[in-house]
């Protein structure tokens, strides 16, 4: 996986808390942080779809709350 293949997004910020997203021949998406960027978590288009539009919909909002 070279740094060319990786993208970063538009909503990161300068500095380590950069989420960087890239995708396969075969539709795989790759997403991996700045802070650990030999940790890769893959998915498809749409479980990432859904998992945006859950997270925009506020569905996601008392994960990590006591």
């Amino acid at each position: 996986m070279s740094a060319r293949d990786w993208q970063k997004s538009s909503y990161s910020a300068q500095g380590n808390a950069c989420l960087y997203v890239s995708s396969t021949d075969d539709a795989t998406v790759r997403l991996r942080e700045s802070d650990e960027p030999d940790t890769v978590l893959t998915t498809t288009p749409a479980a990432l779809r859904a998992l945006i539009r859950s997270a925009k919909g506020g569905h996601l909002d008392h994960v990590g709350k006591p």
